[in-house]
């Protein structure tokens, strides 16, 4: 992150939290209008059209309050989605076993970037089956990680999506 989202996130993260949402990343950039963009969702992992207009409206008041950034930006609210990033411990934890994509913040071996499965996260090292065999990197050398678009992951995500549904409707009958 640069020091501009690192410190909208230490800005906005209480507000955040005490409005039922975890703050996933904070990004800030891009050309003549730079863009604010503020990724969350709660804690089961769902994130709705209507939670991110509620958070848009709740951190639009804090950021015209504090004025953090200089000049006009957009701000863009919005759920991790399917290919989500990976920025925390219980992001690796929660989706072992499947595909990602790693970048680390300097070279190991002469790489930095991996493209594998995630197999295992214990303690601060992420281990990853890749084409080349079995990686283990650090936690606090990844720079950028998130999931790839597979099948799998298509498929999981919608199991999960039907059977909190489900779980729903049973609740309110």
């Amino acid at each position: 992150m640069s020091d501009a989202a690192d410190n909208i996130a230490a800005l906005i993260e209480p507000t955040v939290s005490a409005l039922g949402y975890e703050l996933i990343r904070v990004t800030y950039g891009g050309g003549r209008k730079p863009t604010l963009q503020i990724m969350a969702e709660k804690p089961d992992g769902s994130m709705g059209v209507e939670d991110c207009a509620k958070l848009s409206r709740e951190l639009s008041l804090i950021l015209d309050v504090e004025d953090p950034l200089p000049g006009e930006y957009l701000l863009e609210v919005s759920s991790p989605g399917i290919d989500r990033p990976l920025t925390r411990p219980k992001d690796f934890e929660r989706w072992l076993g499947f595909e990602a994509k790693v970048e680390l913040g300097t070279q190991m071996d002469g790489r930095r970037r991996y493209r594998g499965r995630m197999t295992s996260f214990t303690g601060d090292m992420l281990t990853m089956e890749t084409d080349e065999g079995v990686v283990e990197l650090e936690f606090g050398e990844i720079a950028k990680a998130k999931l790839l678009m597979t099948d799998e992951l298509l498929e999981a995500v919608q199991k999960s999506a039907a059977e909190k549904k489900n779980e729903a409707e049973a609740a309110s009958e």
